[in-house]
């Protein structure tokens, strides 16, 4: 069975096309139910109205836009009067089918990109990944119940004992059951990765009432009133009949929205109380997500009156110290600027040390092994930036560390690399070589330059093709005058100082 209506012959003749990751994450919802009333992607009548009054066109309140976009030349195809020909097939990463959309509607959007809506049918066996078991449709959950109220918490941080306390005192006021959404589709918003938060809140499951636990794919959309309407419509579909804030919840479609006070640990007896009832000198206040960071980072032991052992071992394991954790360091400038000099050097200097696994991806080398046939348009230059940038992230996930020292020329490129990693679970040092091109032209090792002022050569950054200069590079060098031991030692420095490294390396 595969969940559709449709002819066999008509799904497999149809288009197929993989959504981007939070249109993935909509279609979900939109198949468990979690998204009811909606049965589908909304069309241009649903679009409009929504920005015009808040509401769908057939008058039913709606907090967001819930859309998909497919190319332009695969729209094209579609013919929406005859029902066998509007089908699409959207299948995941892998390219496995997830549901079929009855094309109603397509329109331009933009990027030679079309909007597609039209309801949606599951296909398949229901998707793969980490606990797929806690992926319950609002139906299954609400069979598993008990009567009476249900408190909603949205779980998308870890639970540690100011949050835990919080939740214990508002289940027992209002003698509700307690129901947890874990979001789990991309990194939380500290960057925990959601197999990490998941294991992070079963570790603090001993502390906390009766609960049952749902892992939905809610991704936040920016706009934190319009998430905080989305996640309340979610739970209601759960039967969630009280919503505890974590943040800016916002209530709309009838549920109770509790805003708890702030808590404070009372030394005096090691007791969460309300923050009032505490005298200053005998108070502690719950320590800020860059606090945690930080002693995690530097390895240091989370406090246990802050922390419950369990949950602090969880976060230890997913954010070791700086110096036991993968990391890219990324070299970019003008070539002949000294990145990869620099950049060998320095994977040198940490290979001599045994304490630090080290993978260098050089430019030239990337774009002969790795690479082959990519061109320079920019679009080439992006699609080898972003295979450098996988490999590297790659690399950090097992807790290597890996130089990179393409060009880069782009911005956009570059945040893509930086985000490859950090979703990695691995730091991310940009270091930008910033040595003047008409210095980089005096020295022309390979005659690039000459050729490209020659009109003999196209597309060489810096002379016919822009280069973006950083404006987030954790270092800056400049090797007009600066030798490359001392550039290295400046990287060393940085490395040690921030505790990527040991600091004998220097």
């Amino acid at each position: 069975m595969n969940g559709s209506m449709l002819p066999e012959d008509v799904l497999r003749d149809a288009p197929s096309y993989t959504p981007r990751p939070h249109e993935l994450a909509d279609l979900e919802l939109l198949l468990s139910g979690a998204y009811a009333p909606l049965t589908g992607f909304l069309g241009r009548a649903d679009l409009l109205a929504l920005r015009r009054r808040g509401r769908l066109h057939d008058g039913t309140p709606w907090p967001v836009a819930v859309t998909c976009e497919i190319p332009a030349e695969m729209a094209a195809r579609l013919v929406l009067d005859d029902p066998l020909k509007r089908t699409v097939i959207l299948t995941d990463p892998e390219g496995a089918p997830v549901a079929s959309i009855e094309v109603t509607d397509t329109w331009p959007t933009s990027d030679g990109l079309y909007g597609i809506g039209g309801p949606v049918r599951r296909m398949g066996d229901g998707g793969h990944g980490p606990f797929q078991r806690l992926r319950r449709t609002p139906e299954e959950v609400k069979a598993l119940l008990p009567p009476g109220r249900v408190l909603g918490v949205i779980a998308d941080r870890p639970l540690h004992r100011p949050q835990l306390a919080q939740i214990a005192h508002a289940a027992r006021t209002l003698a509700a059951h307690l129901l947890i959404f874990i979001p789990v589709t991309g990194p939380g918003p500290d960057g925990l990765p959601p197999e990490a938060l998941v294991r992070s809140v079963f570790a603090a499951r001993d502390r906390m009432p009766p609960a049952t636990i749902v892992a939905v794919p809610l991704m936040p959309r920016g706009d934190e009133m319009r998430d905080a309407l989305l996640r309340a419509r979610v739970a209601l579909a759960y039967g969630v009949t009280h919503v505890l804030s974590t943040g800016d919840m916002l209530s709309g479609g009838g549920l109770r929205v509790l805003v708890p006070r702030e808590l404070a640990y009372d030394n005096r007896d090691g007791q969460w109380r309300w923050r009032e009832d505490i005298p200053p000198r005998n108070r502690r206040l719950p320590m800020a997500p860059a606090e945690i960071d930080d002693l995690l980072d530097r390895g240091f032991p989370l406090p246990e009156w802050h922390t419950p052992p369990a949950v602090a071992k969880e976060l230890a394991r997913v954010r070791p110290p700086r110096r036991y954790r993968g990391l890219v360091v990324f070299f970019t400038g003008f070539s002949g600027s000294g990145k990869s000099t620099v950049a060998r050097g320095l994977a040198d200097t940490l290979r001599e040390t045994g304490e630090r696994t080290i993978t260098l991806l050089d430019g030239d080398v990337v774009r002969r092994e790795l690479s082959a046939g990519l061109g320079f348009s920019k679009a080439d230059r992006d699609r080898n930036v972003r295979r450098i940038g996988w490999v590297a992230a790659e690399v950090a996930r097992h807790h290597g560390m890996a130089v990179a020292c393409p060009i880069a020329p782009y911005a956009h490129a570059r945040a893509e690399v930086r985000r490859l990693a950090v979703e990695a679970g691995a730091g991310f040092v940009l270091v930008h070589v910033a040595t003047p091109l008409e210095v980089c032209e005096q020295r022309d090792r390979k005659g690039l330059y000459a050729r490209a002022r020659a009109g003999q050569l196209r597309g060489m950054t810096g002379i016919d093709d822009p280069y973006e200069v950083p404006t987030d590079a954790e270092l800056v060098l400049d090797t007009t005058s600066m030798s490359v031991p001392d550039a290295i030692d400046v990287v060393l420095a940085y490395l040690v100082e921030n505790g990527w490294v040991e600091p004998k390396l220097t």
